[in-house]
């Protein structure tokens, strides 16, 4: 089993940035496709991006403003955020799956941590 633990989530003027961090353990995880959903109040959780062998998705949304990167070192995920505007505002999730395709569908995944919280004000 894998199991991820995010953080560095808080609240953030627009235009500003954050950093999340997602912690793995539990088995082999280099090899996982990663990556990062999000989930405001009243919407499904969104594809945010991917992370495998050399191929990162981002959703449109994101693209330009936000970077995801690991350290398979460490065996951490990064999800750099950049220029945030409001409509960032969302719990964050780290998720993973074993299967090595990048999905965007949520269900495609297999572990998920428990989420950290991101409110951008205006």
């Amino acid at each position: 089993q894998v199991q991820l633990v995010e953080s560095g989530g808080g609240l953030v003027q627009a235009g500003g940035s954050l950093r999340l961090s997602c912690a793995a353990s539990g088995r082999t995880f280099s090899s996982y496709v990663v990556g990062w959903f999000r989930q405001a109040p009243g919407k499904e959780r969104e594809f945010v991006s991917g992370l495998s062998e050399g191929i990162t998705l981002y959703a449109h949304s994101v693209e330009g403003r936000f970077t995801i990167s690991r350290d398979n070192a460490k065996n951490p995920v990064y999800l750099q955020m950049n220029s945030l505007k409001p409509e960032d505002t969302a719990v964050y999730y780290c998720t993973a799956r074993q299967i090595p395709q990048l999905n965007r569908n949520p269900n495609a995944y297999d572990y998920w941590g428990q989420g950290t919280q991101v409110t951008v004000s205006s």
